[in-house]
């Protein structure tokens, strides 16, 4: 343990000073590890990941690859988001798998919240694993381990990075933010020169919208809480919310009531909104809006979003509830 525990002298990361010295630290660090080999990086879009793949561009360049599965669980314009930023802004080797029907129909009828979670993190680790096996030469796996990673679970994270990968794909491991706390990595990316809405993206739960898709995942539900996830997150950004309430999103679950729309009776789904405060997730507060906002966003809802008549506001802290439904 260690080479994974953080040095005692680490200064903490709180500014763009300090996280220049770190990336120039790290460029150099990478430089002397990878040579003129070549690294393979999942990349989800998520900052973590994202602040690797922009530190192993400025490193090594070409000698990156990174594969960005889509497995059709990301929230509304993620996919296009990475293949923009870096595949047309930083001129990156990435590779794009359309895996939505893949999972998708892996996933067509499972309820169980545990079988869901191990279907998504086996299919994406045997998609990420065909990707590998057609490119040569690669030695390096680079990965977006941060430090309470490794105090929690050791250091590979269970969806986001790609531990059980067969044996003949063993590679050396490139880990350059393992000693990072979260707001010390956006502080990196930032200065990296990535754009915001990707440094400051909210904390995503490895299976992504699948988890908040309760129940067992249909099309069409999954794409309610998309759109809908989308719609809210619009509506706390242009209300000056945005960084200032710890997570929001929406859960569409599985049963459906009678409603009114446009003088028709409809039986739809409900939407379920949840937007929490807290320090360390360990536990968390309700975030307290103003009435109007939350009846704009329920307006929104029901008459933007197709199979929706009703939305509810989740006010339950941590405990008893958790933050995620599943």
């Amino acid at each position: 343990m260690a080479d994974n525990k953080r040095p005692e002298s680490m200064q903490r990361i709180t500014t763009p000073e300090l996280a220049q010295a770190f990336i120039d630290e790290q460029l150099a660090a990478l430089r002397a590890q990878i040579g003129d080999k070549k690294v393979l990086l999942a990349l989800s879009g998520g900052v973590d990941s994202s602040v690797v793949a922009a530190l192993l561009i400025k490193a090594v360049g070409k000698q990156l690859t990174c594969v960005h599965v889509n497995h059709g669980l990301l929230r509304k314009g993620e996919p296009e988001q990475v293949i923009e930023v870096f595949r047309n802004q930083m001129d990156a080797n990435l590779i794009y798998v359309d895996a939505v029907d893949r999972f998708l129909d892996k996933l067509a009828g499972v309820a169980d919240p545990e079988t869901k979670r191990k279907i998504i993190g086996k299919e994406f680790i045997d998609v990420f694993a065909e990707e590998a096996y057609k490119l040569d030469g690669i030695e390096f796996l680079a990965q977006g381990t941060i430090y309470p990673d490794i105090l929690e679970s050791g250091p590979v994270k269970s969806h986001h990075n790609v531990g059980g990968l067969p044996e003949d794909l063993k590679f050396e491991l490139v880990e350059p933010v393992k000693f990072l706390y979260k707001d010390e990595v956006r502080v990196v990316g930032k200065q990296l020169g990535l754009p915001d809405n990707m440094v400051f993206r909210q904390p995503f739960p490895g299976p992504g919208l699948g988890v908040r898709c309760v129940g067992a995942i249909t099309r069409d539900r999954l794409e309610a809480v998309r759109e809908s996830d989308a719609i809210l997150r619009e509506e706390f950004r242009k209300n000056g919310l945005e960084g200032k309430v710890w997570q929001y999103f929406t859960i569409v679950p599985d049963f459906k009531s009678t409603g009114i729309t446009d003088g028709l009776r409809t039986y739809d789904w409900p939407v379920v909104i949840r937007a929490v405060n807290t320090v360390d997730a360990v536990t968390a507060e309700v975030a307290e809006l103003d009435f109007k906002l939350m009846a704009h966003i329920v307006d929104r809802i029901t008459h933007e979003v197709k199979g929706v008549n009703r939305v509810l506001w989740d006010l339950t802290p941590k405990p008893t509830g958790t933050i995620e439904w599943e």
